[in-house]
């Protein structure tokens, strides 16, 4: 009797190597069809508001001109004269949050006020003729940014819907998912790639998918700068992310404000996120002429921007903040903390002092909310936006041009079995690494397992 040949009997290592190699492609290409089938949807909505949302600054520019500007020539008024002014309309001066005197000749100042029944960052503005006195405006603004209602209205849908927290998990589901989309569409192109330089057979793409191919490379920067700034925003990656950059001492500095012992601080990580998380606490009742008092002493100690918030203590042992809030480039944000008794400088905290973790972080927002550069930034925001917008309606144009059946659907379990041990084990550990640091990918990837596991049985029984 013939004995089988070695050869037919055991697969050589290559053949067992190019078998999980195979596989892997696989999982990479039926995640990257889930991301677009699944995720797909709460990108586009992402790309869509954060297009609107980058714009928006000239249309509020617009939308609320006599709000923000005025004809009035002269010197300005103090502080204390405005403020009492903006305090005839709301009628209670305890409830007073902060003041951001008129950042130049035409414009004019904000005093805002803290009621209950905002959001969390949200103040009632009252605009004030820094020379005449006249109120101009009452308005509900938004985060130190200072967005006006249409652009606190898009920034909320964009963050979360307009549902809150619960909202939030669309967003943080984005951007968790579209740097794996992204990359794992790099690493499918640059397989094709080279198997059509050996000449291998491979079939060419067609034309849609060719064109979504090359868009994906040309954006690939921008998508992979959304998800990585967008996830220091979220929800449960970015508290991760927070925790992390604490524990390296990549915290963004904030002054102390306690009299008693004014040792420097950090806030954890959340200083760069003051857009959306501004304290809006009330503060004790105070003299408006304290405000000329403080921004004096802020202005003699080196804050020079024009654009800056004077925030009264919260108690009288703390010390009053004044923070340069300018965003654009060259980066003005140093803040110093002010004894409102005396005028002496208690704390400060310069940018040119933060660690470079921080500066990064602080550009890097402010370049995903479009005020970094200016009109360049925003344009640059709405090109990679729509680059977005345009892969994700193709990607559901290809998928609908081949329909693919109910056995072509599933995958991922199928194509797990047929990698190597070793590749298994690295997998999964991968999944699970990814799952703890960014909670959301890690639910939505077991609901896609589970979602291909219940196509596997039903594939199974209708081929039974």
């Amino acid at each position: 009797m013939s004995m089988p040949s070695t050869s037919a009997a055991v697969s050589s290592p290559a053949d067992t190597q190019t078998r999980s190699r195979r596989a892997v492609i696989a999982l990479l290409t039926r995640l990257h069809f889930y991301i677009g089938i699944f995720v797909g949807p709460f990108l586009l909505v992402a790309a869509l508001s954060g297009s609107l949302y980058a714009l928006s600054p000239q249309i509020e520019s617009r939308l609320y001109a006599h709000q923000l500007f005025t004809d009035s020539v002269g010197a300005a008024q103090p502080l204390a004269l405005q403020i009492e002014a903006a305090q005839a309309v709301v009628g209670d001066l305890d409830m007073l949050a902060a003041v951001r005197p008129a950042p130049e000749q035409g414009m004019t100042t904000r005093v805002m006020f803290a009621e209950p029944g905002l959001r969390p960052s949200e103040t009632r503005a009252i605009f004030v003729d820094p020379v005449t006195r006249e109120v101009r405006g009452d308005l509900i603004v938004y985060g130190t940014s200072g967005a006006l209602p249409l652009r606190g209205w898009l920034d909320h849908f964009h963050r979360g819907l307009q549902l809150d927290d619960v909202g939030r998990l669309y967003s943080e589901l984005a951007a968790s998912w579209l740097w794996i989309a992204a990359l794992g569409g790099l690493t499918l192109w640059i397989v094709r790639a080279r198997a059509q330089r050996h000449a291998r057979a491979v079939t060419p793409p067609s034309g849609l998918r060719r064109w979504h191919a090359r868009l994906g490379l040309w954006a690939l920067l921008g998508l992979l700068f959304f998800s990585a700034t967008g996830l220091t925003w979220s929800q449960y990656a970015g508290s991760n992310i927070g925790v992390l950059r604490a524990q390296f001492g990549w915290s963004t500095p904030s002054v102390a404000t306690d009299l008693k012992a004014s040792a420097p601080n950090a806030m954890g990580g959340m200083g760069e996120h003051a857009e959306h998380m501004m304290s809006t606490t009330p503060s004790a009742a105070v003299n408006p002429a304290t405000f000329d008092t403080v921004l004096d002493a802020a202005r003699a100690a080196g804050i020079n921007a024009g654009m800056v918030e004077v925030r009264p203590a919260a108690a009288d042992d703390k010390a009053w903040t004044v923070t340069e809030i300018d965003r654009r480039w060259p980066t003005q944000v140093d803040s110093v903390a002010i004894d409102p008794r005396s005028g002496a400088v208690v704390d400060r905290a310069d940018f040119k002092d933060y660690p470079l973790a921080a500066k990064l972080t602080r550009w890097g927002i402010d370049a995903h909310m479009g005020t970094l550069f200016g009109l360049a930034n925003q344009l640059i925001l709405v090109a990679a936006a729509s680059a977005l917008i345009v892969m994700v309606v193709w990607g559901y144009l290809m998928w609908w041009r081949r329909r693919p059946s109910l056995t072509a659907l599933y995958g991922p379990w199928r194509t797990l079995r047929q990698l190597s041990p070793q590749a298994q084990a690295v997998t999964l550990a991968i999944a699970a690494v990814l799952g703890y640091c960014l909670p959301v990918l890690g639910v939505s990837l077991l609901l896609f397992l589970m979602l291909d596991g219940l196509l596997t049985l039903i594939v199974r029984r209708q081929g039974a």
